[in-house]
């Protein structure tokens, strides 16, 4: 693995190591709104990150399973903040239409959806593409 790649993927590794941890870790309820625009701030950093290591791995022309490892973690951090996105959207369209009961429905089930690709989809797919990197990088 290239240097500039390693530093970048390992950056978002810790990154998404401490934005998980803002959620999992307990006791931290009585800081969790003061602490939400760190979080925001990492969210960021780590979509740039991923911006970065995709433009390099297609830059450097990485192949087979390698590539896959790296766009698939690249991808993941933009589908975090996509998929946040279009939940809030989706669920302020649901309230807009919340009269007309096949549109309401609808963006409820767009919303959720959205929302399940956030928070575990994607993240899944991070740790997958990470694991990937790191087992191929053992086997060199």
């Amino acid at each position: 693995m290239e240097k500039e790649i390693k530093s970048i993927f390992w950056g978002m590794i810790i990154i998404f190591v401490l934005i998980i941890s803002y959620f999992f870790i307990p006791g931290l309820d009585s800081i969790r709104r003061e602490a939400f625009i760190f979080v925001a701030i990492l969210g960021f950093i780590l979509l740039i990150l991923g911006i970065i290591l995709i433009y390099r791995t297609i830059k450097l022309k990485k192949k087979g399973k390698e590539k896959l490892f790296f766009i698939l973690t690249g991808i993941s951090p933009a589908g975090m903040v996509l998929g946040s996105i279009l939940h809030n959207f989706f669920y302020a369209l649901g309230i807009i239409f919340e009269d007309n009961i096949l549109l309401n429905k609808f963006f409820e089930i767009l919303h959720v959806t959205s929302f399940l690709l956030s928070l575990i989809v994607f993240p899944v797919l991070f740790i997958i593409g990470a694991i990937g990197i790191i087992l191929i990088e053992r086997k060199k």
